[in-house]
């Protein structure tokens, strides 16, 4: 069991409480779950129905069996995007069919860009591309630096502003009846690392708590080198993780600050929210005992720090 627990603590970033709770659910679930079976066994002793509970065996079996013949037609559809490794910069109003395709695209998929399109007009900025449905939020990221598209929604108050103004003199009764509906609030991704509490709240979930919990504890790492990194800030839900993910990026050409092995004093280093006092204290111990590091790595020769450790720890570290 302590097995299990430390599996879905170190899987899905659970504390001890968030570990209790899952076993609890899940056990409730299976419960729940064979319930009804557990009924349906007890009623039917001494009823003698062996014979029917064969025959809906055999007919569970059989859509079973179907489900399964229908199934590589189902996933068939689900395409790997295939995205190329060097894009060149594009407009989305001017590819057709196969020169989405050409992008990586299904061919249901660019079929739905164009039907899109069609319907609804032109795209006006970079972020309106996300809205088409099925579309994976890793293939949009991939793309969006080479959308030749504003990076906002244009500003059209001006324009309906400057109506407004000439209808002084030429009133018109069907204004009302003629203005555009107000089109949905659609979030850009943007760069976590350089983001603000103001920017983080942006995110459906994240409030002034959280925002201020994301952005401290980035801080204290010295920047994200990796989303994965996200679900180590405390008490942050799945949900709000996801939305992250998908709001949010790191930046290829990312770089993080970094601690110096051969300067930094055990106080700044068991700052970093990797590296606990032990660790701190057995750093400075063996460069006072071995001198100065010559290399990064060798910082494996301390017993207490683990390859795991080594593994996390090492884009924050410098000679």
């Amino acid at each position: 069991m302590k097995k299990i627990r430390y599996w879905i603590r170190r899987n899905f970033g659970f504390s001890q409480r968030e570990v209790n709770g899952f076993l609890v659910l899940i056990g409730a679930m299976v419960l729940l779950t064979a319930a009804p079976l557990l009924f349906k066994w007890f009623s039917k002793q001494g009823t003698g129905v062996v014979e029917s509970g064969v025959a809906d065996k055999q007919l569970l079996d059989s859509l079973v069996a179907q489900l399964e013949a229908k199934q590589p037609e189902r996933t068939g559809r689900k395409q790997v995007y295939q995205i190329p490794e060097a894009l060149q910069p594009f407009n989305p109003n001017h590819l057709t069919e196969a020169q989405w395709q050409e992008l990586g695209m299904p061919r249901y998929m660019a079929q739905r860009i164009l039907n899109y399109r069609n319907k609804v007009g032109d795209f006006t900025y970079k972020a309106q591309l996300a809205t088409i449905y099925g579309l994976p939020d890793s293939v949009f990221q991939k793309l969006y630096p080479y959308i030749q598209l504003p990076e906002t929604k244009p500003d059209r108050y001006g324009r309906q502003q400057g109506i407004a103004a000439n209808s002084r003199t030429a009133p018109n009764p069907n204004w009302a009846s003629n203005s555009r509906p107000r089109e949905r609030f659609i979030l850009a991704p943007f760069n976590i690392n350089t983001a603000d509490t103001t920017a983080l709240k942006q995110i459906r979930g994240i409030g002034s708590k959280l925002s201020a919990r994301i952005v401290k504890y980035r801080d204290g790492l010295g920047g994200f080198h990796s989303m994965a990194q996200v679900q180590e800030v405390y008490a942050l839900p799945p949900a709000v993780v996801d939305s992250l993910h998908k709001y949010t990026f790191v930046p290829k050409a990312n770089t993080v600050q970094q601690l110096s092995l051969n300067q930094a004093d055990a106080n700044q280093l068991k700052a970093h929210p990797y590296i606990s006092s032990n660790v701190a204290r057995a750093i400075v111990a063996y460069r006072e005992q071995h001198g100065e590091f010559r290399k990064v790595e060798d910082i494996r020769q301390i017993k207490i720090v683990t390859a795991e450790l080594f593994e996390k720890l090492s884009p924050y570290l410098a000679l």
